[in-house]
């Protein structure tokens, strides 16, 4: 059996252990026998005991089935391809293979074992192309890789199998009148609430270990100070015999994150609070249903629509009607135009977090506002928006973390210049361009062209962690006050 084959025999009987489970404590209960927890607690005692030791068991061997798979051909290699390094291409050579003879009848195959036909047309056939005929070594590997992943399989499915009969079994039979099923219940489900937050941490700090450690081996090749203090983004090497690795200044960088990001906020702001609080205050329940589902439609658009949006539409005009008449660009690229449409972008995470603030505000505070003979724009100027300003600047906040790491945008409207102006109607770049820019192509690890764009993320990881934790220190400074 398959993997999602044995999660949907899992699946199924552990419901059928719930259901079993809950037959027996009524049962129970019917006798007179007094029950410590719910029938549900005892069926889904029945269903957790059930289901994890088998979930345990299969991914345990699904994690361990590729590694046995890489020993196997490995073990089956020649010497002379083992010391020379080609390991790696030699076993997908070999997978290849293995794939190939799953395919095959066995007399195709017996006529591949013994070379009355080519292994690569009888593939061919079958419709796996090889680059090459099969060796005898890739003939042999690939055998024993496929003998083993039967193997494999008929133990993952008996011990599955196994594993579920056994904790059915098990769990059934502990169904007392005292048996504190719901105490058991709660403690498992607490253990996966944990689990998942230790996930959610452990890869948080993956992801800024695998930053760290390549960042760390860029800044050995070059200096922290001209990498955060330099002004030119060259990163090329130099003519062929020199020394000299190009230059690595964020300085043009993070100025054109910040100055497009800038240009988003102004335009997402004003638009998205003032619609937050006429969705809060002023709309009625219908418009309120139709208009906010209709704004949030604007997170739902993918990026790269925008990234056309900006390119065919608000770039041209910008350049003819802006740019041109002031004397200041001829290029629908720049940053007003990538601005304006990254904008556009983020209102409804200004709006939905602000209008969801605006309206929890206690109505006790507006009740006693307009009862002391307050409007209702005075009371919203001077009650409301206070009450929930801590919330609104962490919604501010988060919206300008999410505008710091657009991409797309930038690219189609914006271009990808590095330039250090303050030109609005200039052509620009960010952080994330350039991290996308240097890890494409052929990629050498060893260099500082690619090793930079780990120092750039490492940075702009710390700068939106940093809006992050102020827009949260914020909101739960103050929120109390209101509560």
């Amino acid at each position: 059996m398959g993997p999602l084959t044995l999660i949907a025999l899992i699946a199924g009987l552990s419901l059928f252990g719930f259901f079993l489970g809950r037959w027996k404590s009524i049962a129970m209960a019917g006798s007179g026998a007094p029950l410590h927890s719910r029938p549900n607690h005892y069926g889904s005692f029945v269903l957790v005991w059930t289901a994890v030791p088998a979930l345990v068991v299969l991914t345990l061997l699904v994690i361990a089935r590729p590694l046995i798979l890489d020993q196997t051909i490995r073990s089956h290699l020649p010497s002379d391809i083992v010391t020379s390094g080609d390991v790696s291409l030699a076993i997908s050579g070999v997978e290849q293979v293995a794939d190939g003879l799953k395919a095959v009848t066995p007399d195709e195959y017996e006529n591949i074992h013994l070379g009355v036909v080519s292994a690569r047309r009888i593939f061919a056939d079958h419709g796996i192309p090889l680059g090459g005929d099969v060796s005898p070594y890739q003939l042999t590997a690939a055998i024993a890789a496929n003998d083993t992943e039967r193997l494999i399989t008929l133990t993952t499915t008996t011990a599955v199998v196994g594993a579920l009969a056994l904790g059915l079994f098990l769990a059934f039979i502990r169904i007392k009148p005292r048996l504190r099923a719901r105490n058991s219940v709660e403690r498992v489900v607490l253990t996966l609430l944990i689990a998942a937050s230790t996930v959610a941490i452990l890869t948080t700090v993956g992801i800024v270990l695998s930053l760290l450690f390549q960042a760390l081996q860029f800044f050995s090749m070059v200096s922290p100070i001209n990498f955060y203090f330099g002004t030119v983004w060259d990163p090329r090497f130099a003519a062929a015999g020199s020394s000299e690795s190009g230059q690595f200044g964020i300085l043009p960088l993070a100025w054109g994150t910040a100055y497009i990001s800038l240009f988003a906020l102004l335009v997402a702001v004003p638009i998205g609070l003032l619609s937050a609080i006429y969705m809060a205050e002023y709309a009625s329940p219908k418009v309120r249903a139709i208009s906010k589902p209709t704004l949030e439609i604007l997170a739902g658009i993918p990026t790269i629509v925008y990234g056309f949006f900006a390119l065919v539409t608000v770039g041209p005009m910008i350049r003819d009607y802006l740019a041109l008449p002031l004397g200041l660009g001829n290029s629908g690229n720049n940053v007003v135009t990538a601005g304006v449409v990254m904008g556009i972008m983020i209102i409804p995470y200004v709006s939905s977090l602000s209008d969801d603030i605006i309206t929890a505000v206690p109505r006790a505070m507006r009740e006693g506002s307009l009862g002391l003979g307050a409007t209702r724009s005075e009371t919203i100027k001077r009650v409301v928006l206070p009450a929930a300003l801590p919330g609104i600047v962490g919604a501010i906040l988060l919206a300008a973390s999410r505008a710091i790491g657009e991409t797309m945008i930038v690219v189609l409207a914006a271009g990808v210049a590095a330039n250090l102006s303050a030109n609005p109607f200039a052509e620009m770049t960010t952080i994330t361009v350039k991290i996308v820019n240097q890890l494409t192509g052929d990629l050498e690890f060893t260099s500082p062209q690619t090793l930079v764009a780990f120092a750039l993320g490492i940075t702009l990881f710390v700068i939106t962690l940093g809006l992050n934790v102020i827009a949260l220190t914020i909101v739960r400074k103050y929120r109390e006050q209101y509560e």
